[in-house]
């Protein structure tokens, strides 16, 4: 163990997972191990009690009104801005703009830097391993500008050919639009250098973010990506809320997205001026409470620290990883070295969904199918997998009941 491991504080993690009240359930009769966290975590009893307590003593619209409750229910939507500079590093909250998630993030990227700046030609470079949400809306930018897609393919452990990459990149390359850590097989790709190669050809990067952000410890700056993108409810947050991250010149530079109010300077019929960034992104009423509960989900997990949250999940994933692999019969599909929260696997005779079925009825929840992400799925020549997915709150019995229960599924069909 090195120093950096050794110096950072411990944390009661058998405590922290009482915040959450629905571990404490049974489902089909079986206390609730819940192994579904890449598709959406929990939320902790201090976050929805703060998205409560602003629904029945703080509710107002923002930005618009003078009176008591619109101010207090501004600031406090306002804070949830501040607080995601500091928990990504960005260098503005000018640069922190509101989203419905990730999907809404990367639709606004390629429709608004995008159809600006893409002529025929111009090349978009994707991966193998994206989620449909930074694959759909580049086909769709890329079929009204001309421009073309380009992939990296990924390699039998699930990790990026980055001489692949490499060669990909080239005077017509305008964006590379990559996953931060992959949904469907754990991979923790290096941005930073993904980056750095994209910039020497003169493109502009965006990261999927929405894995990495609830996981590690992440700094925007120090990346360097030009857009990245999150959602609120995987990182113990509500649902329905999100952020894209842009640096400020190039927000500056992009035009709406969407019209409507709150993101325009002055309207008439004959001309309408639009307000400065971020603001110019947020048309119409956001979701007041889910911003608020943003912000008390990233206290939440400041309090706890992204350090400890890293470390206690990379020894649960490495456990799990351990336990799974001497199961006769399953096979890990993506296997990289370097990966986080996410064990993808297969059954020897047995489908995905009906492992899944059969492990629910003994109460753990895994997610089954092709993930969102069916290049991967073709890319291996399955139709999905089985994955169970590691937060901080889980623990080693959760993973001990997982691995029973796949012994009992292998068992059912004997």
């Amino acid at each position: 163990m090195n120093q950096l491991v050794r110096d950072i504080p411990t944390v009661d993690f058998g405590k922290i997972r009482a915040d959450f009240p629905v571990l404490n359930q049974k489902v089909n009769g079986e206390p609730l191990v819940y192994l579904d966290n890449a598709a959406s975590s929990q939320m902790p009893a201090q976050v929805a009690d703060r998205i409560d307590r602003y629904h029945r003593h703080e509710h107002a619209n923002v930005h618009r009104g003078i009176h008591t409750l619109s101010q207090k229910a501004t600031d406090e939507f306002e804070a949830t801005r501040r607080k995601v500079r500091d928990f990504i590093n960005a260098e503005s909250e000018n640069e922190i703009v509101y989203t419905t998630g990730t999907t809404d993030s990367i639709n606004l990227v390629a429709n608004s830097y995008g159809l600006t700046n893409f002529k025929k030609g111009d090349e978009i470079i994707l991966s193998e391993m994206e989620h449909h949400a930074n694959i759909v809306p580049w086909q769709m930018i890329a079929k009204r500008t001309g421009a073309v897609i380009r992939v990296i393919p990924i390699t039998d452990a699930g990790d990026l050919d980055m001489e692949a990459y490499k060669s990909l990149l080239g005077p017509k390359t305008k964006m590379v639009a990559i996953v931060h850590i992959s949904n469907a097989l754990g991979t923790i790709n290096p941005v930073k250098e993904i980056t750095d190669l994209a910039h020497e050809h003169g493109a502009k990067v965006l990261i999927d973010g929405a894995q990495s952000v609830p996981h590690q410890v992440v700094d925007v700056q120090k990346i360097g990506c030009d857009f990245f993108t999150f959602s609120a409810h995987k990182m113990c947050g509500p649902t329905g809320f999100g952020i894209l991250y842009g640096k400020a010149s190039l927000l500056e530079e992009m035009p709406p997205y969407r019209g409507g109010g709150d993101m325009i300077d002055k309207v008439s019929f004959e001309e309408t001026t639009y307000n400065v960034p971020p603001f110019r992104f947020e048309a119409g009423t956001p979701p007041i409470a889910a911003g608020i509960g943003l912000g008390s989900a990233i206290d939440y997990l400041n309090e706890i620290g992204m350090k400890q949250i890293a470390q206690r999940e990379a020894e649960l994933v490495n456990y799990a990883v351990k336990r799974l692999k001497d199961i006769d019969g399953l096979k890990m599909v993506g296997d990289s070295a370097d990966r986080a929260s996410v064990c993808s696997f297969l059954l020897d005779g047995i489908h995905a969904t009906d492992a899944g079925t059969i492990l629910d009825k003994r109460g753990i929840a895994v997610r089954t199918g092709h993930h969102c992400a069916q290049p991967i799925m073709q890319r291996y020549g399955i139709p999905g997998t089985a994955r169970a997915s590691i937060a901080f709150y889980n623990n080693t019995e959760d993973i001990d009941r997982l691995v029973d229960g796949i012994h009992y599924v292998k068992s059912f069909f004997e």
